[in-house]
């Protein structure tokens, strides 16, 4: 099991309390969650949450406590409402251990259905070596203050049926990649902001897997819309964050039969590259 700092218990975050999991009797490795309406998006729950709650779920079956890699890939839309989480420890190290895990829930049959299938591996970020080489820099990106809330947007949100998503971040794009919001995409694919949680909470670990996902998508700055659902999201992470907003930024530079690639690198308000990740989505086809 993970360490007793790593299983802190669930505080005040609503990020902590809607992806807290329950461990059930009798079955190890087996844990129920609710996935909460409030990280949805049109319909179906958010990739990156969904992420972050089945990796506190692999966090407590495993020995060590933060996600170094973590793979997903989405079977079938996730909706609000009850699910279970099965892990399974397929090997412990003396400083990593690798598992996986699957999210189910029951449809309207009675049938289980397989939403989401996970592998990664797990060490302890505050372990690793301080040793960094990096030739990757923070995108320039104005003060949070400088920068545009999605109430900004003419009519307010800009992103159709992302209210309840948008109530539970903290964010700001930069104007120079949010001209899509006003009907003048840039055509680049490129998307970057500040991003925090709506109730202060610092960012963790855990809430980087949400963060790589958090931000509209770069089909948006490409001219596109309608819904980009994604079908494999990895994130490696690199360091602990420090206290404070996330600099998160997204490219595309590839759209080719339907699909598009979106590249993600989250900085800290200590200017370090915290966190990696790329996905494939399937392009909207509106």
């Amino acid at each position: 099991m993970a360490t007793a700092a790593a299983r802190a218990a669930i505080g005040d975050s609503e990020f902590d309390r809607d992806t807290a999991v329950v461990p059930r009797d009798g079955e190890p490795g087996t844990y129920d969650i609710d996935l909460s309406p409030g990280w949805t998006i049109i319909a179906a729950v958010n990739g990156g949450y969904l992420l972050a709650a089945v990796g506190r779920a692999l966090r407590d079956a495993l020995p060590h406590p933060d996600p170094l890699t973590i793979t997903a890939h989405y079977l079938t839309a996730s909706q609000p409402g009850p699910a279970v989480i099965r892990t399974q420890t397929v090997r412990t190290g003396r400083t990593m251990s690798s598992g996986q895990a699957s999210l189910f829930q029951t449809d309207e049959q009675g049938r289980e259905v397989e939403r989401i299938r996970v592998i990664a591996g797990y060490g302890d970020l505050d372990a690793l070596p301080d040793d960094v080489r990096t030739s990757a820099t923070p995108p320039p990106m104005p003060a949070y203050e400088d920068s545009a809330a999605s109430d900004d947007a003419p009519g307010g949100s800009p992103v159709p049926g992302a209210t309840s998503f948008l109530d539970r971040i903290d964010l700001r794009l930069d104007p120079a990649t949010a001209g899509w919001a006003i009907g003048m995409p840039s055509g680049a694919g490129d998307i970057r902001g500040w991003l925090g949680l709506a109730d202060g909470r610092d960012h963790d670990a855990l809430s980087l897997l949400l963060a790589v996902d958090a931000l509209p998508p770069t089909a948006f700055d490409l001219g596109l819309k309608g819904w980009t659902p994604t079908l494999e999201l990895t994130v490696h992470l690199r360091a602990r964050p420090a206290p404070g907003r996330l600099l998160v930024s997204l490219t595309t530079r590839n759209l080719a039969g339907g699909l598009l690639e979106e590249d993600a690198q989250v900085w800290d308000g200590a200017g370090r590259l915290v966190a990696q990740a790329r996905q494939l989505a399937r392009a909207p086809r509106g």
